[in-house]
């Protein structure tokens, strides 16, 4: 291979190495953040689901994935990927950064 034939794939390499930084690796460090965010909940934190649903955990079901959250209508069971962690972060902000 001479170095004209590998100049053809410089592109195609720049492209590949551009789109690995930009959006997979990103999107890695999102999902595992988020893990980490939903493995430590514990009973008594204040959330937010993605659907909006502001409420506190009362009990969490390690087995089954689900968490228990008290709000003002009642008791609601959800998944524990439903928490957001971007929304709850918001929530928990203190209120002179806002």
């Amino acid at each position: 291979m001479d170095i004209s034939q590998l100049a053809n794939f410089l592109p195609y390499v720049l492209v590949i190495a551009i789109f690995y930084f930009l959006i997979l690796r990103p999107q890695a460090k999102r999902r595992k953040e988020e893990k980490l965010f939903t493995e430590s909940l514990k009973v008594g934190d204040r959330v937010i689901t993605t659907s909006g649903i502001h409420g506190k955990v009362n009990q969490i079901n390690e087995s089954k994935g689900t968490v228990m959250i008290e709000t003002n209508a009642g008791k609601l069971l959800f998944e524990r990927s439903a928490i957001s962690q971007e929304l709850t972060k918001k929530l928990t902000e203190p209120e002179s950064s806002k």
